[in-house]
C-alpha cells in the first residue's frame, strides 16, 4: 500500500482472544488507529461489521492464521500486528523447548525450534503437564532459583520464584491443570541485577524502522509496580542499520540474540508474518554472579512501546534526511493532563478500572 495514496483506510479489529478490557487501552489503540491513518495519508473507517478487503487492519492482539485468511489478511503490509498459525505462538511458551522428548506439546509444536534458538534465550523449559513441570523444576534448580511464568501474563505479571523443590511442588500442584495442558508453563533460570530491554522491527506502508531501547517501572494507583513507558533509539531501516548503531558489547549482544530469536521462529513457524516485531531481552547474573543475556519474549501486536514506534515513523517521514530519532512512551498514574506540550495523547482521564492515568508518546 503506498504511503501517500487517499485509498488506504485504517480501522481497529477485534480478536476472540482480545485483552484490551480498559479504558485507557481502548483509547490508546483508537490513537494508534488515527495516526497510521495519518501515515499512510489516508482515512480512518468506523470498526463496525466485518472488515472489507483492502481495509489496514489494528488488531487488539495477535491473530490466528485461520481468522485472518477469513478476513483476506495474507500478508504483513495488510495489518499492523502479526499472524500466526497456532495460539500458542503467540505467547512466550515458544521461546524454550521441552524437557524431554517424549513431552507434551500441542499440536503444531516445532520440536526443532529450541536448537535453533540456542543461547538466545536464558536456560528454561516448556511444560504442558503437573509431571513435566516438576522434573523440569528439578533440572533448572540445579543451577540456582527458578521462575514459574504464566505464558499470556504481561508487563512480568503472573511470575512466581521457586528457590527449592517444596516451592517448587506447591506452587506445581496449585496450577490449573486444564490450562497448564492448554496454554502450558514456562520454567526459567532466575536473574539478579535484571535490565529489560526492547528490541524492535516495524514495517509500515513501505517504511521500516528498527530500535533498541529500555523500560520504565512505575507506581500504579494501587501502589503496585507495573509498566511506566519505554525509551527507543530508532533508525530508519532494520537489522543491519540497527547493529550498524555506536553500541556498546552489551546492547550489541542483546541486538544480535534479539535478531537470531527472530530469524529462528519465523524460519520454525513459516506460515506467520507480522509488520510488528517487538522482543524482550533480559540481561543480568545467576546465583553466582555470571552474567546472563536472553530473549524472554515476543510481541507481535500493538504494544506499550506502540506510540513511541509511531512517533519515530512520524519524525522519518516529516525529516527524509533523518536517520536516527529517540522516542518514548510515558504512563503516569495519579494524574490527568500530565503530557507535556507537544506529545501525542493516547490517554488522559480516569479509567474506571486503574484509575487517573495519563498516556503519551514524544519523540525527544
Amino acid at each position: 500500500m503506498d504511503a501517500q495514496t487517499s485509498t488506504c483506510t485504517v480501522r481497529a479489529c477485534a480478536t476472540a482472544d482480545a485483552h484490551m478490557t480498559n479504558l485507557h487501552d481502548r483509547s490508546a489503540r483508537t490513537e494508534i488507529v488515527r495516526r497510521l491513518a495519518q501515515l499512510c495519508g489516508g482515512e480512518v473507517v468506523a470498526a463496525e461489521g466485518t472488515p472489507r478487503p483492502g481495509q489496514f487492519l489494528v488488531p487488539d492482539d495477535t491473530m490466528l492464521a485461520g481468522a485472518a485468511a477469513l478476513l483476506g489478511i495474507r500478508r504483513e503490509e495488510q495489518l499492523y500486528g502479526g499472524v500466526v498459525p497456532e495460539r500458542f505462538v503467540a505467547t512466550k511458551v515458544i521461546s524454550h523447548g521441552l524437557p524431554f522428548a517424549d513431552a507434551r506439546a500441542p499440536a503444531g509444536w516445532a520440536h526443532g525450534l529450541a536448537a535453533d534458538l540456542g543461547d538466545a534465550v536464558l536456560r528454561g523449559f516448556s511444560v504442558f503437564t503437573q509431571a513435566d513441570a516438576q522434573a523440569a523444576g528439578r533440572l533448572l534448580l540445579e543451577h540456582g532459583p527458578i521462575r514459574l511464568k504464566d505464558v499470556e501474563a504481561t508487563s512480568g505479571r503472573g511470575q512466581t520464584v521457586v528457590r527449592d523443590i517444596a516451592q517448587l511442588d506447591a506452587a506445581v500442584l496449585a496450577l490449573d491443570t486444564h490450562e497448564l495442558a492448554t496454554s502450558g508453563l514456562v520454567i526459567e533460570e532466575n536473574l539478579e541485577d535484571v535490565r529489560t530491554y526492547s528490541v524492535g522491527l516495524v514495517r509500515l506502508f513501505g517504511r521500516s524502522v528498527a530500535y533498541w531501547g529500555t523500560q520504565a517501572l512505575t507506581v500504579s494507583n494501587f501502589g503496585e509496580e507495573v509498566y511506566g513507558g519505554s525509551q527507543l533509539h530508532c533508525v530508519r531501516g532494520g537489522w543491519d542499520e540497527l547493529l550498524a548503531m555506536d553500541l556498546d558489547p552489551e546492547l550489541a549482544e542483546v541486538i544480535d540474540k534479539a535478531r537470531r530469536y527472530d530469524a529462528a521462529v519465523f524460519a520454525a513457524y513459516p506460515a506467520m508474518f507480522a509488520s510488528r516485531r517487538n522482543y524482550d531481552v533480559a540481561a543480568g547474573r545467576d546465583l553466582h554472579g555470571r552474567p546472563r543475556l536472553g530473549v524472554l519474549e515476543q510481541s507481535w501486536r500493538a504494544g506499550g512501546a506502540s506510540g513511541a514506534e509511531i512517533a519515530a515513523f512520524e519524525a522519518f517521514a516529516a525529516d527524509p534526511s533523518l536517520g536516527q530519532v529517540d522516542a518514548a512512551t510515558v504512563e503516569i498514574y495519579g494524574e490527568v493532563d500530565a503530557a507535556p506540550p507537544g506529545a501525542a495523547i493516547y490517554f488522559s482521564g480516569m479509567d474506571p478500572v486503574v484509575g487517573p492515568l495519563t498516556k503519551y508518546a514524544a519523540v525527544q
